[in-house]
């Protein structure tokens, strides 16, 4: 398909992409996310993205793109005026969202307790995405389709899609399939995360300000702490999840007490 010229900063494409990038709810309501950059670009093709419309600047050859990708080219300035990157590279791309799948606890799984910060978000889901653990985003947490979040989960957003659900619906989850519960908390209780054998329950990552809520405190069977340096207050929420995914491969074998 030939590329479509646009030189007008007010397109009604251009002025779709800024609300898309800066509002969850005409994600939600349009069914289309904007990613960033040639990288993700290549990832969305690659991994089937459900690429809808691609953006360039006029000075980068078009790529291999899937049938039916509608393609427009702008001016260096214009896509300044959309990337919501300091430095564009010069390709902005919108994406069809899919439903979340299922909620379903299974062992060895990831929940998040209202993480807000998109780069933690997306840093997790590159992780969990690497290390092959399923994710549960509560309420509160990022959007995974935000730009920031898409672009720092490195393509994971287009491999494998997390879950969500309420607190209410995961707790419930937790009796219904049988998953019992561990959470990441600074607490005298908590017990050291390399005795846990954490591949048999659903372990819950809080925020860095906040930690895991009182109510899902209150249904674990395990508080679990990463030992680190008495001077040291805490661990960033993506480098406490990334620990404690790589803590859940270590023992196939292992049971809760």
């Amino acid at each position: 398909m030939s590329p479509e010229r646009i030189t007008s900063r007010r397109n009604p494409l251009l002025q779709q992409v800024r609300r898309l990038l800066s509002s969850p709810r005409d994600r939600l309501e349009s069914g289309l996310f904007v990613g960033d950059g040639t990288k993700l670009l290549e990832e969305a093709v690659r991994w089937d993205g459900g690429l809808e419309a691609v953006i360039l600047t006029d000075t980068l050859p078009v790529p291999e793109l899937p049938p039916q990708t509608a393609v427009y080219q702008v001016p260096a300035d214009v896509m300044a005026s959309i990337s919501p990157m300091k430095t564009p590279q010069g390709a902005l791309f919108l994406c069809r969202l899919r439903p979340a799948p299922p909620l379903r606890l299974s062992p060895g799984c990831l929940i998040l307790d209202g993480i807000q910060d998109p780069g933690n978000v997306g840093t997790i889901l590159r992780t969990a995405d690497a290390l092959d653990v399923p994710v549960i985003l509560t309420q509160g947490c990022a959007d995974p389709y935000g730009w920031k979040t898409v672009r720092a989960s490195m393509g994971a957003v287009f491999r494998s899609r997390p879950m969500r659900g309420t607190q209410e619906e995961i707790l419930s989850a937790s009796k219904t399939d049988g998953v019992p519960l561990a959470a990441a908390a600074l607490s005298k209780r908590a017990k050291d995360i390399r005795q846990a054998h954490l591949n048999r329950y659903a372990v819950i990552i809080g925020s860095e300000g906040r930690g895991v809520s009182r109510q899902y405190l209150e249904a674990c069977s395990r508080e679990l702490i990463i030992p680190m340096n008495p001077r040291c207050e805490s661990l960033n929420a993506a480098t406490a999840a990334a620990i404690v995914m790589w803590q859940i491969q270590l023992e196939p074998g292992g049971r809760p007490e």
